[in-house]
């Protein structure tokens, strides 16, 4: 008698199956009464809006935290620090903005290597 083979699904597999499911009982729904398909696929509608907004978002797609220290320029001396974002495609740079306390709608940026 052969070993058994490990068979490997895809996490996608059950979504499909609850996708065709949910056709299938809208279907049902549609074929007794029109009315109530188009009130079904509103709420489901509403339902999804309602989740997708009262999840979390994960911890993993939050910018870093602002590091201690801070690029040092003639420019930025007195200003008040608002963000510090990661500049894409460049590995430990940062772009710092900052408000000068004398103009308090303009904002300096500034991109310097991460400390």
């Amino acid at each position: 008698m052969p070993a058994e083979e490990s068979v490997q699904r895809s996490p996608l597999a059950g979504g499909c199956v609850l996708v065709v499911l949910a056709g299938v009982v809208l279907a049902a729904v549609w074929a007794v009464s029109p009315e109530a398909g188009v009130l079904a696929v509103w709420v489901a509608g509403a339902v999804a809006v309602w989740w997708s907004a009262r999840r979390r978002v994960s911890v993993s797609s939050a910018p870093p935290p602002p590091r201690s220290g801070r690029p040092s320029c003639r420019e930025c001396a007195g200003h008040t620090l608002v963000d510090v974002t990661p500049l894409e495609g460049e590995e430990g740079m940062l772009i710092y903005k900052t408000v000068p306390p004398d103009r308090p709608n303009h904002t300096h940026i500034h991109i310097a290597q991460g400390g």
